[in-house]
């Protein structure tokens, strides 16, 4: 049987987004989704048991896609899932809340009344023993060795390996251990604001006791729903809109391409701006420039996770920066767009020159921040040492792997050479912007390096003489392929302007004055 489709989505409530999955059709079944399986996890099980439902499963505030919503209290996330209702098109519903969720679903249900035809908890009796043992994570704040999340992975497999009213003892009945790739989606959604998980786990531990509904396992739910009638479906969902004031949002677009994934700011009518970013990872570390280049909201400012990076698609194909310039075209087609600005940076500013040699139609001025001009040899060399295998392990041992693999990548050029004459002057990050950059290849998983790998495969110097379009060539003075600017100002292509820029925007933690005025330089060019 064909794996069932599985959607994710972002609804926009007054207290921020809220992201859920749905999947299948028939009568309505809300999930609200515990602590210690994804959302994403629990979509896919619930899909292969539960036929004839049109499931949706909700993230609780503080969490993965839906940790930026600032409900805070099992009243005020009740309060949250209960707007979320309306505009994800469910009217009467059967209910289940899985382990630590359960805290929520009697506030939830008297805050739906009649709409709740049936209310279930999965999970509940062992949230409450953990409850009842103190069974908590430790201290999550992001520190410089990257432990938090290592300790986050094993206080989550230890929920399901140990009993939960015996922690000295493994777990001889419950549901199946979770395989290695569905306890990595659990912690990497977890990890995206780890200390409101910590924070979350509390408030849930606090009011678990308390929970109600009617207990079932896993296995059974689908024969207690069989005598369940909540009525035909409801409507579609809304689309996902705009927070408002020029804040960041998250947007799920469907491409012909592929499911992709944008971190966006601004609704206005201005010229919409796409900023195509560095490969490997999300686009997450360029949320200063999204929200620095949408002018407080005035204009459409656009990030987008490549597919098969961050929370885009993962399609398995070759790729190429064409291949990823296809992809943005079919993401301003999908979006609507007639034609927008481009920002690109690295990777994504030979994304940028492609797409504009490819469809000029598409495209008005671009910035083009330190594009990738190495020679043959080294080409062979990145190619060949630059990117690891990451794959997930049932130890969490690919954390560290990860962790201090970017935390290299800022100290030497190349990462792998570290000697004293590849130091780079740039600074350690903070743990907190490690934290950003790890959750990113987290969760683009195996397909992490295609995006990034096509950088090194490209060349530059035949294709930039190709654009038609005005374009700026940029870079801070400490970027590691600077050499960029005067590459470009050798070749002298008409419409083509070149220039250092105070800094580079998007690393961690820039100078305040410096990055101001290099988000100057970008505007002023792309007005």
């Amino acid at each position: 049987m064909a794996a069932a489709s599985i959607v994710a989505h972002y609804l926009t409530l007054p207290g921020g987004q809220i992201r859920l999955w749905r999947t299948g059709s028939g009568r309505d079944l809300v999930v609200v989704a515990g602590l210690t399986l994804a959302g994403s996890v629990i979509a896919r099980l619930l899909a292969e048991r539960c036929q004839g439902w049109r499931i949706t499963v909700f993230e609780m505030p503080g969490i993965g896609g839906s940790s930026s919503h600032e409900a805070d209290g099992v009243e005020e996330i009740a309060t949250a899932l209960h707007e979320a209702l309306l505009p994800a098109g469910i009217e009467r519903f059967a209910l289940v809340a899985l382990d630590m969720a359960g805290a929520v679903a009697g506030a939830l249900k008297r805050k739906c009344g009649v709409r709740v035809a049936a209310s279930f908890l999965v999970g509940a009796n062992d949230a409450a023993a953990w409850a009842a043992r103190r069974h908590a994570p430790t201290d999550l704040t992001p520190r410089q060795d990257g432990m938090q999340l290592t300790a986050l992975w094993a206080f989550i497999r230890d929920c399901h390996l140990l009993k939960p009213d015996d922690p000295t003892q493994p777990a001889t009945g419950g549901g199946p251990i979770p395989e290695v790739d569905d306890l990595d989606a659990t912690i990497t959604a977890a990890s995206v604001q780890p200390e409101r998980f910590a924070g979350l786990w509390a408030t849930c531990a606090t009011a678990i006791g308390r929970a109600e509904g009617r207990h079932v396992g896993l296995a059974d739910l689908p024969a207690a729903l069989a005598g369940v009638d909540t009525g035909s479906s409801g409507r579609s969902m809304a689309p996902t809109e705009a927070l408002p004031d020029g804040k960041l949002w998250h947007q799920y677009v469907e491409t012909s391409r592929g499911r992709m994934h944008l971190r966006r700011a601004g609704g206005g009518k201005g010229r919409p701006v796409l900023v195509i970013p560095t490969g490997g990872g999300s686009s997450a570390q360029f949320e200063p420039v999204v929200v620095g280049l949408s002018e407080n909201g005035a204009r459409p400012a656009i990030a987008v996770d490549y597919l098969g990076n961050g929370l885009s698609d993962k399609p398995r194909r070759d790729v190429t920066v064409a291949t990823l310039a296809e992809d943005m075209a079919a993401l301003i087609e999908a979006l609507g767009f007639d034609s927008v600005d481009l920002w690109g940076s690295h990777t994504g500013s030979l994304v940028a020159i492609e797409l504009a040699v490819q469809r000029p139609e598409l495209v008005n001025r671009a910035v083009l921040e330190g594009p990738v001009f190495v020679s043959p040899d080294f080409q062979s060399d990145l190619l060949a040492r630059y990117f690891p295998p990451f794959r997930p392990d049932k130890w969490g041992l690919h954390l560290q792997s990860i962790w201090n693999w970017r935390r290299d990548m800022f100290m030497f050029w190349p990462w792998y050479r570290d000697e004293r004459a590849a130091a780079r002057q740039l600074g350690v990050p903070s743990a907190r912007e490690l934290h950003k950059y790890t959750i990113g290849i987290l969760e683009s998983g195996l397909t992490y390096d295609l995006a990034y790998r096509s950088a090194f495969s490209y060349d530059t110097a035949a294709r930039l003489p190709l654009l038609r379009r005005p374009a700026l060539v940029c870079a801070g003075p400490n970027d590691m392929l600077v050499n960029g600017v005067e590459e470009a100002r050798r070749l002298a292509v008409p419409g083509v302007e070149t220039m250092l820029t105070p800094t580079t925007v998007w690393w961690p933690d820039p100078d305040p004055k410096l990055a101001a005025e290099t988000l100057s330089i970008y505007r002023r060019y792309l007005a």
